[in-house]
């Protein structure tokens, strides 16, 4: 009897064992599914033409402009030209002196042309700002916090959003004078 009690109790620590790992494991694959959905609800959106600019806020570093941060929200009923760029990119340097010589005049319709800089360092970007001698709001994304919120893959990327704060179009790549005009002229706001 010994024995056979000895084989019983075996088979129910056993089974005791597979009960407890089992639950284990399911309820790590729950939280690994809940992790995986919860993070394909809204953080992977990708913002197409049509939609609602998300809203962000940087520190602004070009000395040319008064406010020490930007805030997409704070530019509604303006077109807005959301160019993202980084020193080390050559069509960015291509489209910059275009959108420098655009900018005044545009800025008196109702357009703000907004260079969300990608670089590493403030110094790179001040010395780009100098060097171009930019007017427009240049704001540091040091941490990528906007650029992965705006799915920026290559660069520069433009948004032109429009007065009611929606998408108006999304270009990939340099810009030509005559398309950026084009552009700006899409989204300067009407005078009624």
């Amino acid at each position: 009897m010994d024995i056979q009690q000895n084989k019983t109790n075996k088979q129910k620590k056993k089974r005791n064992r597979f009960i407890f790992r089992s639950s284990i494991l399911l309820i790590l694959v729950a939280a690994v599914v809940f992790a995986i959905v919860s993070n394909m609800k809204d953080d992977n959106k990708i913002y197409r033409v049509g939609d609602a600019a998300p809203d962000f806020q940087l520190k602004q570093i070009s000395g040319e402009v008064d406010q020490s941060t930007v805030q997409l929200s704070d530019l509604e009923g303006k077109g807005v030209m959301l160019n993202f760029w980084a020193t080390w990119c050559e069509p960015c340097k291509a489209e910059m002196p275009y959108m420098q010589d655009l900018y005044p005049e545009y800025k008196e319709k109702g357009v703000e042309i907004v260079a969300v800089s990608l670089d590493g360092t403030e110094l790179v970007v001040d010395q780009f700002i100098d060097e171009y001698d930019l007017t427009f709001p240049v704001p540091h994304d040091k941490n990528g916090e906007v650029k992965d919120l705006y799915k920026i893959g290559p660069m520069p990327t433009t948004y032109f959003i429009n007065p009611d704060g929606e998408i108006e179009e999304i270009v990939q790549g340099a810009l030509t004078l005559d398309r950026l005009e084009g552009y700006l002229n899409d989204i300067t706001p009407q005078k009624n």
